[in-house]
């Protein structure tokens, strides 16, 4: 139980980075460039985490790496670059909160993940806390940013489930980093002919460029597929509403919002659908005895009750075992019940 809470604080980490990044895209980098910005996003945290990896893809990861970098990290930057800068974060974050459930979807439907029902009113808690949270209502949504979240939100939870489907042996830094660099190559070409030159960038979005890069992409996604390799699709997609906490309390941190009752209540609710779908303590017996494979020698009918001498000796350390802990004792020539 112990490594399982520890496996849900690291996953933590990549939820709570994300939430960080609605505001600071939206603060902090130029409008009007999601498909450069989720090329200076995903390349230096690529090739960063594949310098520490020190591995290239092998096999079927080669075409996997593409796609899964595609929905994981290249369109998906490009389409929460998007949402951030035409809608208010509250909202972008509202929408992304949905993603428990679409991921229990594909788990289901890819991985025969039933979800249960504590991790369905777990999900549906959690939802309706962020919803109190941050508040539906804006108006003058545009359709534009509704919609690039949803498809951001529908990509990477099908990615989610195909890369813990795939799993590897190759350690999450290194996968990620295959994912990162080939979802930022890419978007390139569609960056130069759709957006033009790149940007040019002051002080500020420098420094914000590369903590989204560094933190809320290297460190985060590194975090979030060592989750998906040790806890459920399910379990995984509830910690993931830590993103809207996180930009909620952002809001009332930084931007001066005072803390209402609807939203003291949809945090409570959050947390509770977090801890509802907690992984659950497996039981597991006092102690087991690994025997190895037990050989019992095969005595002729004709052998029993004759003297040792006549009789297959059962010699196996193994068997003898097994038999003593069956209340059955071995005796030089012939198994005899004690």
């Amino acid at each position: 139980m112990e490594n399982t809470f520890r496996w849900v604080l690291v996953t933590a980490i990549a939820p709570i980075a994300w939430g960080t990044n609605y505001f600071v895209t939206h603060e902090y980098l130029p409008a009007g460039y999601p498909l450069y910005g989720a090329v200076v996003r995903a390349l230096p945290a690529g090739l960063l985490l594949l310098c520490i990896a020190r591995r290239l893809p092998r096999g079927a990861w080669w075409w996997r790496s593409l796609l899964l970098g595609v929905c994981n990290m290249g369109a998906f930057f490009a389409l929460i670059y998007l949402a951030s800068q035409l809608l208010p974060v509250s909202l972008a974050s509202t929408i992304m909160s949905a993603s428990p459930l679409t991921m229990a979807g594909f788990a289901w439907a890819l991985l025969a993940e039933r979800p249960t029902l504590p991790v369905l009113v777990g999900a549906a808690a959690g939802i309706a806390g962020v919803y109190l949270m941050l508040g539906a209502g804006a108006s003058g949504v545009d359709l534009r940013g509704v919609a690039a979240s949803l498809a951001a939100m529908t990509m990477s939870s099908c990615g989610y489930v195909l890369a813990k489907k795939w799993g590897g042996t190759d350690g999450p830094l290194a996968t990620t980093s295959w994912q990162l660099i080939a979802g930022g190559l890419v978007l390139i070409p569609f960056a130069i002919v759709i957006e033009g030159t790149p940007p040019s960038l002051d002080r500020s979005a420098a420094g914000a460029f590369a903590y989204v890069s560094l933190i809320a992409t290297a460190l985060a996604f590194t975090a979030w597929f060592v989750g998906l390799r040790h806890l459920t699709t399910a379990t995984v997609g509830l910690i993931g509403l830590l993103n809207p906490l996180t930009g909620a309390v952002l809001g009332l941190t930084l931007s001066g919002d005072t803390l209402t009752i609807p939203q003291g209540l949809g945090m409570v609710l959050v947390l509770f659908g977090i801890t509802l779908a907690r992984p659950r303590r497996e039981l597991t017996p006092a102690f087991t005895v690994d025997h190895g494979p037990v050989r019992l020698s095969v005595i002729p009918a004709e052998s029993v009750g004759q003297p040792a001498s006549s009789a297959a000796p059962t010699t196996d350390p193994h068997a003898r075992q097994l038999l003593r802990a069956w209340g059955i004792r071995s005796g030089p020539g012939w198994v005899r019940r004690s």
